[in-house]
């Protein structure tokens, strides 16, 4: 054999008892060194297969795991920088899990999106700095192949930049953060003087109590279109507008010799006299 056997068995060196030894170390260290953070697996409601992306996701899950920083000096990354469109800030870091402790409290149990390790997509909300942070990348060969083993997971984080996603993970320290930014309509109601709560509907403000007592139609707050009748004798004589129609001539419809204006199309191809 080229290479000595006693101290491998052509697999790198460290048997399976020492490749497991070292992995028991890193665990601890991990434990010892590491912080306490939330793994949230993102669900996917809608993807754009051309584009790759869903605007519309959502986070169902958390899972508590212990995490180290690699960067322990501060972010990475090139922190606040000023662009055409503003401040930017672009935190970045690197955290590190045990390949072994991830699938034992997040794999086996997760919905992932790709099975079996984290997810580049996938949220990590640190409570030491109640912020989150968006896996970017996940090197699995680093470090490379040490005494035969590859142990941990680096996981390339950025900052998380909220867009209306959905978080409703039963956790009220991470739920909060939809409750606070988020724009949906749906999340903000108007309460009226009689105590209804007003909705968004279909193209219309309606209100929950979706009965109006004297027709029995759906009571709307607000239409999103009006028709306006064409018999001006329905209309309300408390309105201007009899006047103003009369005044204008515009109350004999058949006649329109006593017309101020005359905005009727002749020719759809221009306003050529006759």
């Amino acid at each position: 054999m080229a290479i000595n056997h006693y101290f491998q068995g052509g697999k790198g060196i460290g048997n399976a008892a020492e490749k497991l030894l070292h992995e028991d170390i890193i665990i601890e260290s991990l434990k010892i060194f590491g912080q306490d953070v939330y793994y949230m697996p993102r669900t996917l409601v809608n993807r754009d297969l051309v584009l790759g992306e869903d605007t519309s996701s959502r986070f169902d899950d958390s899972y508590l795991i212990e995490m180290y920083f690699e960067t322990n000096e501060g972010f990475a990354g090139e922190n606040e920088i000023i662009n055409k469109f503003g401040l930017e800030i672009r935190d970045d870091t690197t955290l590190i899990v045990s390949k072994r402790r991830f699938e034992e409290h997040v794999a086996n149990t997760a919905n992932l999106i790709a099975t079996g390790r984290p997810n580049e997509g996938d949220l990590i909300f640190v409570p030491l700095m109640n912020s989150f942070f968006e896996i970017q990348f996940v090197e699995d060969q680093e470090p490379f192949y040490q005494i035969g083993n590859l142990p941990v997971y680096k996981l390339r984080v950025t900052k998380f930049e909220y867009a209306n996603e959905q978080i409703n993970t039963g956790q009220e320290l991470l739920d909060q953060a939809e409750d606070k930014f988020t724009l949906d309509t749906l999340q903000h109601k108007f309460t009226l003087e009689s105590g209804q709560v007003a909705l968004t509907g279909e193209g219309s403000i309606v209100l929950e109590d979706y009965h109006d007592y004297s027709t029995g139609q759906p009571a709307l707050l607000m239409m999103e279109t009006y028709v306006a009748t064409s018999n001006l004798a329905t209309q309300s004589p408390y309105a201007g507008n009899l006047d103003l129609n009369q005044a204008a001539g515009y109350d004999t419809a058949n006649d329109l010799t006593d017309d101020i204006l005359d905005f009727t199309e002749r020719n759809p191809f221009g306003e050529v006299d006759e």
